[in-house]
This record gives structure tokens, sequence and C-alpha cells, in this order.
């Protein structure tokens, strides 16, 4: 009892600091701070160089000669135990048995510490996963061997002891005995499992894309293509709406220019005939469609008559369209007598080097890396051949030059300040902490932090991604076939923690 009380009288301490940060305005690290990659950087070497393995030559040093250590199951420790528990333990038989700690992704948050304005130390809190690697004594430990075996989350208290950074105490709590069948915490990264969940699931095909530190770092790809055929890196995806944010840009980079403008009115470049006698047609703007606002229909053959009309004035409420998007398209192209994509190549596809993206189906489209799309019962749908440019729908792409493009994108390549601002501004709300900006789905995760996104969804094609510009992560998804959303939710708990669980709880309003 007296271990679980001073545990708990830590966990008291600590949750008071943190709260006293928030109460005089000290809020948590930015990746891009200073302080956030110095105490990352103890962490790699706590970790991946000592924990992982078993190299001595550092970790000794990396703690203060006062460390406490609480561990919900194996009790208090202090410098010393700790270490002849490590040594004797997670490192005593290196060639039979080997764990290994991984942080979950978005989970780290850091918070400085400070004594009349200097800075003497830092809170580190986040969860991480530990795999568990055996083999036969004097055989070699083989990666594919590696298990998922627990989870946790963690307190760190690092203090600047003679200008070195010490860590004094660690809370580690929350364990969770698991392995990757039960849990599935290790989707993602055991490529094995990955493939058997997926073919439990039936989804024949996922890509992702993972983007840190602004940029992409990894590109993976699961599942086949057709029968016994293994999907490939580069495999080639209709992204259904994922189009609208590329038809987005090239609009808001044309205003960054100088060469259009978000609220003229659209009629002096294009009227559809359908809404010609309607007044509400003069009220159309960039910006009015670039949110949503449109009030037109998703599509003009929803209606009965099969003709475009206004179902509210335009500017007033939101309603998702697809017709604004191919309305602006029309606009864009009188004005600058070129196709939409001439105009997307100009703009976005050439600079960014996406040479497998393309809006219109031709003979370029390489058939062998193409995702054929499925319906529920793995029955093939015929891929849509648009033989021009839809400024809404069909976009084809990799993960590589998609995930290339958002990551442009958060950095603001080609768009001014302004442009910027009004893209991730507010501009019409439609449900609790999520809102519509220009071109891009926003969600309100607090603390002044934000998600973008868009989804697509059509015969076969499910696809979706997130960007958290302030920590510069991203994930992209794509899948093919009808409800390859259900493997959303897995993959954003895992690539995204703790602001991915934000982002779920939005959606599913918890």
């Amino acid at each position: 009892m007296k271990i679980i009380d001073q545990i708990f009288q830590l966990k008291l301490v600590l949750t008071g600091i943190l709260l006293f940060l928030v109460q005089i305005g000290f809020s948590q690290e930015t990746q891009n701070s200073e302080l956030y990659k110095t105490i990352m950087s103890r962490d790699s070497l706590l970790f991946t160089i000592g924990f992982n393995t078993c190299d001595f030559s550092q970790f000794e040093n990396l703690f203060s000669d006062q460390l406490e250590f609480y561990h919900d199951k194996g009790g208090l420790s202090n410098k010393a135990e700790f270490l002849q528990t490590f040594k004797s333990g997670l490192c005593g038989s290196p060639d039979t048995y080997r764990s290994r700690r991984e942080l979950v992704a978005g989970s780290t948050k850091i918070y400085p510490l400070y004594n009349k304005g200097v800075l003497y130390g830092a809170i580190q809190e986040g969860i991480h996963l530990f795999y568990e690697t055996t083999t036969a004594k004097g055989q070699p430990l083989l990666k594919q061997n590696e298990k998922l075996v627990g989870k946790a989350k963690f307190n760190h208290l690092w203090i600047l002891e003679n200008n070195v950074w010490k860590l004094k105490r660690s809370l580690s709590y929350d364990h969770e005995a698991t392995n990757t069948t039960e849990a599935r915490s290790g989707l993602f990264d055991d490529d094995t499992e990955t493939e058997k969940w997926l073919k439990e699931n039936n989804v024949p095909t996922l890509g992702l894309g993972i983007i840190a530190e602004g940029k992409l770092k990894q590109v993976k790809v699961f599942g086949k293509l057709k029968r016994e055929v293994p999907a490939p890196y580069n495999t080639l995806w209709n992204v259904a709406s994922l189009t609208k944010p590329v038809t987005a840009i090239v609009a808001l980079k044309l205003v960054s220019q100088g060469k259009w403008n978000l609220d003229e009115p659209l009629y002096k470049y294009w009227t559809d005939p359908d809404i010609a006698q309607d007044p509400n047609h003069k009220l159309l703007t960039t910006r009015i469609i670039l949110s949503h606002q449109t009030g037109f229909p998703n599509w003009r053959y929803f209606n009965e008559s099969g003709k475009l009309d206004f179902k509210f004035k335009p500017g007033t409420q939101y309603q998702y369209s697809g017709e604004g998007l191919e309305y602006l398209r029309k606009a864009l192209e009188k004005k600058f007598h070129k196709t939409l994509d001439q105009l997307a190549s100009e703009l976005i596809f050439e600079p960014l080097k996406m040479n497998d993206t393309q809006l219109i189906w031709n003979d370029k489209i390489d058939l062998s890396r193409y995702a054929v799309n499925y319906d529920n019962n793995g029955n093939a749908y015929e891929p849509t051949k648009n033989k021009t440019a839809n400024a809404a729908d069909d976009l084809i792409t990799t993960i590589e030059d998609y995930s290339t493009f958002l990551c442009s994108v958060m950095s603001s390549e080609g768009l001014s300040k302004k442009v910027f601002d009004d893209m991730i501004s507010h501009q019409v709300q439609t449900k609790k902490d999520k809102y519509f900006g220009l071109g891009f789905e926003i969600y309100d995760l607090g603390n002044n932090n934000y998600a973008l996104s868009h989804g697509g969804a059509d015969k076969g094609v499910q696809t979706i991604f997130f960007l958290l510009p302030k920590t510069k992560q991203g994930l992209v998804i794509f899948t093919n076939v009808d409800d390859g959303y259900k493997v959303y939710e897995k993959a954003v708990q895992h690539y995204l923690g703790e602001d991915g669980n934000k982002i779920i709880s939005i959606e599913t309003n918890k």
C-alpha cells in the first residue's frame, strides 16, 4: 500500500504541475521547438540506444543520481535498483530474447518548467508499445519473429543538472498486456499481421502515407491488386473526392498570384444555363463554392428533372456539392483559356514532380499498377475513364504523389499568408467542432490545434487524409472497396495518437 500511495502522490504532484503551467500561461511545446527536440533526443538515447539495444555506453549517464522509477506493476526503484534490474533482466540474455520500445506516433507532449523565468526542467508524457523477440539459443533474432506484448503510458520529469538533462522521475503505468492478434495495436508495423487483418475484413488493398516533420516519411501498401499480384508501393488509385482539394489549391494559388479573386462573382466568366434565370447565380463566388455553401445538390442528376437548381440562397448554409467544384472549373477555364488539367499540371503536378497523377484517363496509365475497385462481395467495378477533367472526382494518383501534394499544402507553398489563413478559417460549421474552410474540412482539436481533412467515396473507393499543421504530421489512407472506411479508425489511432482519438470523437459525437 505504501508504494501505491507514493505513486498516487507523485501523480498528484505532476498533475498539479501541469495545471499550474496552464494557469500561468505555459503551454506544451511544438515539435519544432528546441526544447521538444532536446527532450526527444534524450528519449531516443534512453530507449532507441539504451533500452532497445542494451548499449550501456550512454545509458547510465541519462539518469539523475536521485532517480525515482515508479512502475504500477513492479513498484518503486532508485537508480541503482533500476539499473540492476535492467541489466540482469531485459538485457540478461540478448541472444535469445530482446525487448523493444516504440512511441505511439503523436502521443508525446512536452511541457517546460520555469523558476523565475529560467528553464530548469520539462515534463514529458506519452504512450509506448513494447515488443519482444525470442528465438532458440544460438539462433539469430529476426524482426519477423517480433510480437507486440504490451502498451503503457508514461510521465518523465527531466531536470537540468549542471546544464545536462537528466531523468529524475519516471512513472510507467496503465500497462496492458496484449498481443497483436488480440489488441491489433501492432497493426501497420507488423506487415504479416496487417495483411492477415485486411484479408479478414475483405479489404483488397490498403495504401498509407505517413507524414512527419512536414515531410513524407513512409509509404506503405498492403494487399493485392488482383489474384496473387502484390500491390506495389506506387500503386495507382482512383481517389474520388480527394480531387476537390487539388482543384481548390489551383484556385487558391491563382488567388495568391493576384490572378483570381475569392469574392468576385463567377457569372462574369460562367453561368450554367439551368440557373441563368435565377438571380441567385449572381451570388456565387469561389469562396462560397470552396466552402460548400452554393445551395446546389451534390449532383444535378439527384434531381428528378436532372437539372441544376438552388436548394437555398448561396452563402447561407452548408451543403456538400460536387456541382459547385465543376462550376468553378468552368469559370476558371473560361477566364484562363486552359483546361483544369492544364492548370493543375502547371501549378501543382509539374512543380511537385507528381508524375503519376492525372485528371484524365488515358494511355499513360499503367494498368499493371492500377488498384481495381470492388464491392463488398468481391465483384470488380469498371474503372471510370474520364475524357475531360472533373474538378470534384476521379483523380488518379499514388500515395507518394498525393502525400507530396499535401506536404506542400501544409507548408503553404505557393500560397500567400492571407490566402492560407482564409483556407484554414472556419467558413461554415458542419457539426460540433468541425467546419469547412476553403477546400478542406477542419477539426477543432482544442488548445489552438486543428486538423485539415477531406474524404473520398465512390463505387469501390474509400479514401481520406488528415493533416496536423501545428505538429507537421499527416496521414493518407487509400482503399479500393466499398466499405474500406472500416480501416480508418485503427489507422488514425495508430499514427495520430491522442489527436487521432479527438478526431474520431468529433466524428462519432462522443
